[in-house]
């Protein structure tokens, strides 16, 4: 399985969730996990997906959900599970 960690935070608003969940659907990326957050006005959600099923890599993926960040106004950032764990190794 390849898993892949993804952030998204910034200031909430409507529809966040949708915009990003649509994109993943429309590409065939499964969400294992998922945990949002709202603090003060402030939108922050972490996604664990499961990338084996999308025909894109992840180059391409990392990139779109960047635009599709600007785009509703929140900063969205990608990690594959093995780098996010090998950063947070104690």
């Amino acid at each position: 399985m390849k898993k892949t960690i993804i952030t998204v935070v910034g200031k909430d608003t409507v529809g966040i969730i949708a915009r990003v969940c649509t994109y993943l659907a429309d590409n065939q990326i499964n969400i294992l996990d998922i945990s949002q957050t709202i603090v003060q006005g402030f939108f922050n959600m972490m996604m664990i997906v499961d990338m084996n099923q999308t025909t894109k890599d992840f180059g391409q993926v990392v990139d779109e959900l960047a635009k599709l960040g600007e785009e509703i106004g929140v900063v969205i950032k990608c990690q594959k599970e093995e780098i996010f764990d090998q950063m947070h190794r104690i």
